[in-house]
């Protein structure tokens, strides 16, 4: 069951599944019954509707879609390392030495990306490149969105000067986060609007995991900052959740609008655990 329409008719059971335990039962079924190659994968999409469940809300969806993904790509990269599968003026070497360890783009897919000037060329390219690294997306829809994204950044700026260089950059270097999936898998599949991306900063494009790291990190030079302003009082009042003592200092301090009450600052002096409330 090779076969990409097959393999198609399962990709939409799999967009219109609702429960999480229908989407693990297509996942499985692709995992156990389907041999890909990068052709199938382009031609039906699969590649990239199951990349975007990588990032799915519940653990067991994410988890097999992984799993699928991985296996997925270690079937496509042996399929190009057969050398009756392509004929190359490559040696069979440096297509093997090179293909399992180069990410997808344009030059590798073949595809010649014109948006005007040269450097508009250039910079939907580069975009392209970000877009492609890991996707199972036809080149044809990935050179659409590169471009819309591209036109996107000229509209907003109105010209290909540094501070549209620089987009194009931040663009290029998010969008290939490998960290990040969910972001180029939203943009390829048009989940994101190229207007919208175009309007993102850094730490819009982030992913999930880094955003809550930096807002993790945030809070706690909030803490640190306001602490280190006046002497906290010791108290018995609160209870640390880690340690279960009750020997603390806290500080109050105004972090909002007037009309909305103070946050207390706690720390544990026994273990050094901190939290706030308001």
């Amino acid at each position: 069951m090779s076969d990409a329409t097959e393999l198609k008719k399962l990709v939409k059971q799999l967009q219109a599944a609702s429960s999480a335990s229908d989407i693990v039962s297509i996942l499985n079924v692709l995992k156990r019954d389907f041999q890909v190659n990068e052709s199938i994968l382009r031609e039906s999409k699969a590649g990239l509707a199951v990349g975007k469940l990588r990032s799915h809300e519940s653990k067991e969806v994410s988890n097999v879609a992984k799993d699928l993904v991985k296996k997925w790509k270690t079937e496509v990269e042996k399929a190009k390392q057969q050398p009756t599968r392509k004929l190359s003026v490559t040696t069979p070497t440096t297509t093997s030495s090179s293909s399992s360890k180069t990410a997808r783009t344009a030059k590798s897919d073949g595809i010649k990306v014109s948006a005007g000037d040269d450097t508009r060329s250039k910079c939907a390219e580069l975009i392209y490149d970000a877009l492609a690294c890991d996707s199972g997306a036809p080149s044809e829809l990935i050179l659409q969105r590169a471009k819309a994204v591209e036109v996107a950044v000229m509209n907003d700026i109105g010209s290909t000067s540094n501070a549209y260089k620089q987009k194009i950059r931040s663009l290029f270097v998010n969008l290939k986060d490998k960290n990040n999936p969910t972001l180029r898998e939203s943009v390829v599949s048009g989940d994101l609007p190229a207007d919208k991306l175009a309007k993102m900063s850094s730490s819009d494009m982030a992913s999930e995991e880094r955003k809550a790291a930096d807002n993790k990190i945030k809070q706690e030079n909030l803490f640190a900052s306001l602490g280190a302003e006046e002497q906290q009082a010791e108290t018995d009042a609160f209870q640390c959740g880690r340690c279960k003592q009750r020997k603390c200092r806290y500080r109050q301090a105004q972090t909002r609008s007037a009309d909305e009450p103070m946050t207390t600052f706690v720390t544990c002096v026994n273990c050094g655990n901190r939290w706030k409330f308001s």
